[in-house]
Formats: structure tokens, C-alpha cells, sequence
């Protein structure tokens, strides 16, 4: 049902100086749902992710969220919507302690700009409820520690719980387990299956056994180009998908 589809791309294409990175993809995310792009390298993923966000314009193609078009709208403009993207490399503020990262992010509930010098009375207000998203990323033991002494596992929990105080609808995860070691890689899969209960989630991530645990859909992208979509039982015996990773290196 047309209904159960909350992000729509048709047609996508990027073409920088004649180079074709995104050709011609339709994409469809049912909402609610856990959503994976994958494919090996250069196929196109982060660039797609930058044009549904519109960090890139898209040479060709429409974007609808929420049965709304936003081809063109501004990155902020469409995170205010409530799809927001969260950056593959770490995006906090080093020397702020966990809870005033998250608060700064929490600052938006004030006013439709962020303000950073506003008194300490006001923001003391946004507390609560920045503890209670320390605390829902398993960050509540680290809630005074500044964002720079994390581990790095923890700052990719840091950077979620930011994502969250923008309260998105829809979460865009550009390889959220990048750089993880095997412990902090199963505590940010629990967590993204926790966020993904009342959201949709679609992320872009290179670990195989991370997207078969945790995708409804899987869409494999090659040159460009969509080369198979459906589920991880599917997807992972097409001769196209296995030839197009055993072809270039990864398994």
C-alpha cells in the first residue's frame, strides 16, 4: 500500500563532470522498517544517501517523504520534517560532556535556531530530558564525561542519541559500525533494533552479518545502478549480488 511507504526516490541519478555515480535508482522504504543499502565500494551508497538529504542535488529524479515532495528542499528543512541523517564520521562536540552534546542537539525544542549562549537557567530545563536519552543509549554511567574521552564505540552512541533529540521520524545511519570492535558492534545493533520500534531506519553498512540480523529490506546497489532488492535470504543468493562482491574483492 502506498501509505506504507515512507520514503520515495524515482529516477535518482548524480552525475559529477560526466561521471555517472547514482544512475537511475528507485527506491521504495516501507515505514517501520529496517532498511539496508549495501554494495561494494563505489557503488554509489553515501552519494545516495547525500542526495535523499540533499547534501547533494540530484541531477535527475524526485524524492517524496511522507507522500510529500522535497526534491530541492534544504538538508535543514528536511531534517525539520523528521528525516535526519546521522554522519558516518562522529559529529560531536569534543569538549562538551555527553549530556550538553545532547542538549545542544535538544535546543531546537526553543526556538527554530540553535542558541549556544543562552543561560544556564534555560537550558537546565532541556536536562531531563537529555538524561533520558543519555540513558536510553546505554550512555548513563558516561552522562558528566566529555565527549572526547569516549571510547569510540560509545561516541557512535553519542552521536545516535543526538540524532534522537531531533526527534526524526526516519533515521538515515551512513555505516554505523564503522571502525567497531565485536562488542560495541553488538551494542549498537541493540540499540538501532530498540530506535527502529517506533521509527524507520535505513542505513548505509558494509558488515554482512550486522544487515542479515537486523534488515527487513535490503537494496544492493552496483555502478550506480540497483542490482537486487528484497530480503537478506534473497538478496544474498542472487548470482548478480554474489558476483558483483566476489568480482571486486569483498565478501
Amino acid at each position: 500500500m502506498a501509505d506504507d511507504i515512507i520514503l520515495e526516490a524515482k529516477g535518482l541519478t548524480k552525475e559529477f563532470k560526466g561521471f555517472v555515480a547514482v544512475n537511475n535508482v528507485d527506491l521504495s522504504v516501507r515505514r517501520h522498517t529496517i532498511h539496508a543499502l549495501i554494495g561494494p565500494n563505489g557503488a554509489g551508497k553515501t552519494t545516495c544517501f547525500n542526495l535523499l538529504t540533499h547534501f547533494l542535488v540530484p541531477t535527475a529524479g524526485r524524492i517524496r517523504f511522507n507522500g510529500r515532495d522535497i526534491t530541492g528542499s534544504s538538508p535543514a528543512t528536511i531534517a525539520r520534517m523528521g528525516l535526519v541523517r546521522s554522519f558516518q564520521i562522529s559529529a560531536v562536540f569534543p569538549h562538551l560532556s555527553v549530556r550538553e552534546n545532547v542538549r545542544v542537539a535538544l535546543q531546537r525544542v526553543l526556538s527554530t535556531s540553535f542558541f549556544f549562549w543562552r543561560s544556564e537557567a534555560t537550558l537546565a530545563k532541556l536536562d531531563a530530558r537529555a538524561i533520558e536519552l543519555v540513558e536510553a543509549v546505554g550512555l548513563g554511567d558516561f552522562a558528566e564525561s566529555q565527549a572526547v574521552e569516549l571510547p569510540y564505540g560509545r561516541k557512535r552512541a553519542l552521536e545516535i542519541a543526538t540524532t534522537l533529540a531531533l526527534e526524526p521520524e526516519m533515521l538515515l545511519l551512513d555505516e554505523p559500525m564503522a571502525g567497531l570492535g565485536q562488542e560495541d558492534i553488538k551494542r549498537i545493533a541493540a540499540l538501532i533494533r530498540t530506535v527502529a520500534k517506533n521509527r524507520t531506519v535505513l542505513m548505509v553498512e558494509h558488515n554482512m552479518s550486522v544487515v542479515a540480523d537486523l534488515s527487513d529490506t535490503i537494496t544492493v546497489l552496483a555502478r550506480g545502478e540497483v542490482l537486487a532488492e528484497g530480503p537478506y535470504e534473497k538478496v544474498s543468493k542472487d548470482p548478480q549480488v554474489v558476483e558483483a562482491y566476489v568480482g571486486t574483492g569483498h565478501g
